[in-house]
């Protein structure tokens, strides 16, 4: 498979273009992607559900409401350092098979929780599906195709994780108006099956560590390389500085809109279009980019609307404190600079270090995942003290951040390549 793909330099621009490769090639990323949206949608279409619908079934509190998202986020961390070298060793096609069935079955076994408890714990297993995104998914992606169509595959599939956060309350909303939540989760594991049987019918093996044991000690040297080079540790904050917003934005609005403000449904599910459509937009623009320009300009190109964004929420809101339409208009311009932007991000900060992408992978995701949880309630915390104003606050000083490390990483980006 590698090599119908591998293309002579010169000859970029004319492989570059996905509609040259055959569906029974495309079956495999196809899959893949089926299964990142549907591990994405795993914590997001469940999210409007919690106030009205799953809190109410266990009577439980409201301070369970954002804990939903956070034991998500949390299991998608806990085994993230072992699962990188293992497909490394074992193989990525074995590791990968293995979490989508697992990711599956914990799909099914929360329709058999009886308490608040019991569904966190599940959630939190459920949030494991989220450790094969990165550290197996996007380093078989790596490993099969060209540089340039692995480019635009890895765009393709990092913006997936930022427009499922969007599609996903709608798709929730929604739907709970017509069954019951526990369908929720019956959907999710449908789903799972068929990227299943099209990964197993499509994915190749790949295992560049094949004949190293899998040792305690080489993994913990890896990973000691990998958290210990600047380059990376710039790339993967300023990646995580980036979503938090979003994230906060799904983990928060169904209380913000239809707990405290009783908004419908339709009225919440509304206020997330333009949200959604503008992170459709950014990553539109950054496929019209991608190949005609260098894999640094779209960050450039993406920090004008994103930091645009945060400022006309936080300044809004400071002046006219319930005016929550300052919110939707500023999250929607940060939404599309963060499609533009985070994709090229995303593939220079896994090339930043030498060592094997799996194990690059599993860093860069267990940094993410452990400033998303902090962040997600940080947020929280904030909001129920300074309301809409201190939500939105977060969110600047997040994307005031994400500018320092972004600058940082790609000045010394182009300076180890003598630009």
């Amino acid at each position: 498979m590698k090599n119908t793909t591998q293309s002579n330099p010169k000859n970029n621009s004319q492989n570059s273009s996905l509609r040259a490769l055959g569906w029974s090639i495309l079956l495999f990323p196809i899959c893949l992607v089926l299964f990142e949206f549907t591990v994405y949608i795993g914590n997001d279409m469940t999210q409007p559900a919690m106030p009205k619908h799953i809190l109410p079934f266990f009577n439980a509190g409201e301070e369970w409401n954002t804990k939903s998202m956070s034991y998500y986020i949390i299991g998608g961390m806990i085994l993230q350092w072992i699962i990188g070298p293992l497909a490394d060793r074992k193989g990525r096609r074995l590791v990968m098979l293995s979490g989508v069935l697992f990711f599956m079955i914990m799909c099914l076994v929360i329709l058999l929780a009886n308490s608040i408890e019991q569904f966190m714990a599940i959630r939190l297993l459920q949030g494991i599906g989220l450790c094969f995104i990165g550290a197996v998914g996007y380093a078989a992606i790596q490993d099969s195709f060209s540089e340039t169509i692995a480019i635009k595959l890895t765009a393709i599939m990092a913006n997936v994780s930022l427009i499922a956060p969007m599609l996903g309350p709608l798709m929730g909303s929604e739907m709970i108006k017509y069954v019951p939540w526990q369908m929720i989760f019956v959907l999710f594991a449908g789903l799972s099956l068929i990227a299943f049987a099209g990964l197993f019918k499509s994915m190749p093996e790949s295992a560049p560590l094949k004949d190293n044991p899998l040792v305690v000690k080489e993994i913990y040297r890896d990973y000691v390389q990998v958290l210990t080079n600047p380059q990376f540790l710039r790339g993967a904050l300023a990646i995580g500085f980036a979503v938090i917003p979003l994230l906060t934005w799904i983990a928060q609005t169904p209380m913000i809109f239809m707990e405290h403000r009783n908004f419908s449904n339709e009225a919440y599910s509304l206020l997330q279009i333009p949200v959604f459509v503008s992170l459709l937009c950014g990553n539109f623009t950054l496929t019209k980019l991608t190949g005609k320009v260098a894999v640094t300009r779209p960050i450039f190109l993406g920090a004008f609307p994103m930091l645009l964004g945060v400022l006309i929420a936080v300044l809004g809101l400071l002046f006219i404190p319930d005016a929550f339409e300052f919110m939707v208009i500023g999250v929607s311009i940060y939404a599309y600079g963060l499609g533009v932007a985070n994709a090229g991000l995303y593939r220079l900060t896994l090339f930043s270090s030498h060592v094997s992408k799996g194990t690059v992978s599993a860093g860069l995701g267990m940094i993410n995942a452990i400033m998303f949880a902090i962040g997600i309630e940080i947020a929280n915390v904030v909001y129920l003290k300074m309301d809409l104003f201190g939500f939105n606050l977060i969110s600047f000083i997040c994307i005031f951040a994400w500018c320092y490390f972004a600058y940082r990483f790609i000045l010394i980006h182009k300076k180890s390549k003598g630009l």
